[in-house]
């Protein structure tokens, strides 16, 4: 069984909009969390802010730890290409506030563009299951 350890954060701003990343890795494309992998040795720290900061040129400053959430995905229902057992995922994720940078998109990367929506927009949205757990870690309810 493979595992992957990642940190994401939770952002909203002054108009309660929640900032997300088009995550476009695998078999479609969903709006996710800022966030992604561990480096080897990296602390999720600071993994969370370099993540935020490469998906979305924002500067980041984690308030507090959410918490973690763990899942095994089945061999068959994983993305990358040829894997042939089931990945165990462990997602550290924080609640953060934005402190510098500009909204910009990711390039060459497993996203492809940021933006701010409504809590009422998330209904509509493509996006996955981390973006309502995380929510409800935060106290925060969608429309």
């Amino acid at each position: 069984m493979d595992m992957r350890v990642a940190a994401y954060a939770v952002i909203t701003d002054d108009r309660d909009r929640i900032l997300l990343a088009r995550w476009t890795e695998g078999r479609r494309v969903s709006w996710t969390l800022p966030g992604g992998g561990l480096e080897a040795g990296e602390d999720p720290e600071v993994a969370a802010r370099r993540e935020v900061r490469e998906e979305t040129g924002y500067k980041a400053v984690l308030d507090e730890l959410l918490g973690i959430h763990s899942r095994v995905i089945p061999a068959r229902r994983r993305v990358t290409q040829g894997a042939a057992g089931p990945l165990h995922t462990l997602r550290i994720v924080y609640r953060a506030h934005i402190v510098g940078g500009r909204l910009r998109f990711e390039e060459d990367g497993s996203t492809d563009m940021a933006g701010w929506f409504g809590l009422e927009e998330l209904g509509a949205l493509q996006r996955v299951k981390l973006v309502d757990i995380a929510l409800g870690m935060a106290g925060i309810t969608s429309g």
